[in-house]
């Protein structure tokens, strides 16, 4: 992997945490899930490569993923024996998967807006999953066959910037992460202390009916 790439997959890392720490922590509240199939350390046999967790995730920048991710609860989806024996790759999709629900869900609370329907919730946890483990897999070259990337819904079911600006920048900033020309972090988001300084930009940027 590039250092250019290194450097933009630590700043987004940074990015989940300091927005998590900043907006989340103090308005979220975990909801029911589902259990989801089991993941690749927990099949019967267990198939594919298995990174070790201790190498992949604990000496390095994606361990705050899992960090961010155990506070959550568990996202719908999730591997139903979903533990520290998941392998590295599995951890990261299942982290990125909660981040993205726990956001979706806690951003449409703050800015009272009717709860997001089920079919933007996988489509949310899909995308979240899909794009940061391809980012992981490609810079540990740890493949699993369970993780495959695959977003199972269409673009249009993913909120944007504009419409949820937690959920949206992480979700188009993890497409790719150069996209943002070597600045990822730099954002009206910055200048924000809380959701409901960021629920007051959005009701100021509504159009005039």
């Amino acid at each position: 992997m590039r250092p250019e790439w290194q450097v933009a997959v630590h700043q987004l890392l940074g990015r989940i945490v300091y927005f998590h720490a900043l907006f989340i922590e103090s308005a979220f509240a975990p909801s029911a899930a589902a259990a989801g199939p089991p993941c690749c350390n927990h099949r019967s046999p267990p198939t594919g490569v298995r990174p070790e967790v201790g190498a992949l995730l604990a000496d390095s920048a994606w361990a705050v993923l899992d960090e961010v991710a155990s506070e959550l609860g568990e996202p719908a989806g999730r591997c139903p024996s979903h533990s520290p024996g998941c392998c590295a790759t599995c951890r990261v999709a299942y982290s990125a998967a909660a981040v993205a629900e726990a956001w979706l869900v806690t951003e449409h609370r703050a800015y009272r807006r009717p709860g997001p329907h089920e079919r933007t919730r996988a489509a949310c946890r899909d995308a979240a999953a899909t794009r940061m483990t391809r980012i992981f897999v490609r810079q540990h070259r740890a493949p699993c066959p369970a993780q495959a990337p695959a977003e199972t819904a269409g673009a249009w079911l993913l909120p944007g910037p504009d419409e949820l600006p937690l959920t949206g920048e992480l979700l188009a900033l993890w497409r790719d992460p150069l996209s943002a020309g070597g600045s990822p972090v730099v954002s009206w988001l910055n200048h924000c202390t809380d959701l409901d300084d960021v629920r007051r930009v959005l009701e100021a940027r509504r159009p005039i009916p």
